[in-house]
C-alpha cells in the first residue's frame, strides 16, 4: 500500500513540474515578445520563479526515489555527459584539422 500510495504522489509531483515548466516557457516567450521593458522584467522574475518551485518539486521526487533508480539515473547522465565530451573533443580534432589547412595570409608568410 505505501508503495502505491508513493508512486501516485510522485505522478503528482511530476504533473506540478511539468506544469511549473510549461508556465516558465510561456512566461519567457511573452518575455520576448514585450516592448515594455518594466513588464519585461517582472514576466521573467515570474519565470525564475517558476524554475525555483520546479527545483523544488524536483528535490521533492528524487529525494522519494529508491537507491537502485538513483544510480541508474546518475549513471544514464554521466553516459550523456561522455558522448556529449566526446562528440566535442571529435569536433575540436576536426576544427584544427581545417585550421591547418587554411595556412597563413600571404602578408604574414612574406615578411622579408
Amino acid at each position: 500500500m505505501q508503495n502505491k500510495k508513493n508512486q501516485s504522489s510522485v505522478g503528482l509531483m511530476i504533473q506540478r513540474c511539468h506544469k511549473w515548466r510549461v508556465r516558465r516557457k510561456q512566461l519567457t516567450d511573452q518575455a520576448r515578445t514585450t516592448s515594455d521593458e518594466i513588464e519585461r522584467e517582472r514576466l521573467l522574475q515570474a519565470a525564475e520563479h517558476c524554475v525555483r518551485m520546479t527545483n523544488a518539486e524536483q528535490e521533492k521526487i528524487d529525494s522519494m526515489r529508491d537507491t537502485k533508480e538513483k544510480a541508474a539515473a546518475v549513471a544514464a547522465a554521466e553516459a550523456e555527459v561522455e558522448a556529449e565530451e566526446k562528440n566535442a573533443s571529435e569536433d575540436s580534432v576536426a576544427k584544427t584539422d581545417e585550421e591547418e589547412e587554411i595556412g597563413f595570409p600571404d602578408f604574414i608568410t612574406n615578411l622579408n
